[in-house]
């Protein structure tokens, strides 16, 4: 099986939190086949032991983003910006896998529709309505979404530093 790699710009970077806030390390997805290996790479990027709570964001190009959510042996919760992101994109099948979504090839396109799982920022201080009106935000691009995410999450240092 060949790694599912987008045709547009990525930029992927997860964060754990520790004691003394986050800590971010580009992630390089690019060797990515299946919705595990995602975990995996955030897992050897990080270095995780244990239970970390650990965010995998991706931002590709002006099209959609994603978080990931791993928090050690629980099952990795997933938001997507856009469900439509599997249509055309290999790295978008990949996300929309991780947020149950099952891409309708046939319903023709009506605009953003965020997925998954919208609760899974809440505990850290984004609503779930927070986090739509955010992903739906006219004319944002997914790297501004991302960048207001992580201010309101205190991770927006590490998320700069990466960039």
């Amino acid at each position: 099986m060949s790694s599912r790699q987008s045709a547009n710009s990525v930029f992927s970077a997860a964060f754990v939190r520790t004691a003394d806030g986050w800590n971010g390390a580009e992630v390089d997805l690019s060797a990515a086949e299946i919705a595990d290996d995602l975990g995996d790479a955030v897992q050897e990027h990080l270095g995780l032991n244990g239970d970390e709570l650990a965010l995998l964001c991706v931002e590709v190009e002006d099209e959609w983003f994603a978080i990931v959510r791993y928090q050690g042996d629980q099952e990795p919760r997933a938001f997507l910006s856009d469900a439509h992101a599997g249509l055309s994109d290999g790295l978008g099948e990949l996300f929309t896998e991780l947020a149950g979504v099952a891409p309708d090839k046939e319903t023709p396109d009506l605009g953003v529709r965020p997925a998954g799982d919208f609760e899974l920022l809440s505990d850290l201080g984004l609503s779930p309505e927070e986090l739509i009106e955010l992903s739906m935000e006219e004319g944002a691009l997914p790297a501004d979404t991302l960048s207001v995410i992580a201010e309101r999450l205190a991770f927006a240092d590490e998320l700069d530093r990466l960039r």
